[in-house]
């Protein structure tokens, strides 16, 4: 018998609660920081929870580069084109109507 999801209760192979977490999701904002020594950090703000971990990995290998998930923050080394981290978002599935680039 397969495992029951404990939020919707349906089985894990029908449970849908990562789609509706992202849909349901704040406004997901990127922008870039300069940190010290004139290094530059990219930064996207508005995910939590396990959608965090697994976008920050995800980002983290489609960009090869290093990086970190504090705060309910991602925190990417470099001044990454912001509308390619854009497009790598949207193809994880989240609505574009939630994606703001500062």
């Amino acid at each position: 018998m397969s495992e029951i999801c404990p939020k919707c209760g349906l089985p894990k192979e029908l449970c849908v609660c990562d789609v509706l977490d992202r849909e349901t999701n704040k406004k997901i904002r990127i922008y870039t920081e300069k940190k010290k020594f004139k290094k530059y950090m990219t930064v996207i703000e508005g995910l939590t929870g396990d959608e965090l971990e697994k976008t920050t990995k995800e980002l983290k290998q489609t960009l090869a580069c290093g990086g970190t998930d504090k705060n309910g923050v991602i925190e990417l080394q470099g001044a990454h084109n912001k509308a390619v981290i854009k497009k790598i978002l949207l193809s994880m599935g989240y609505p574009d109507s939630s994606i703001e680039v500062a």
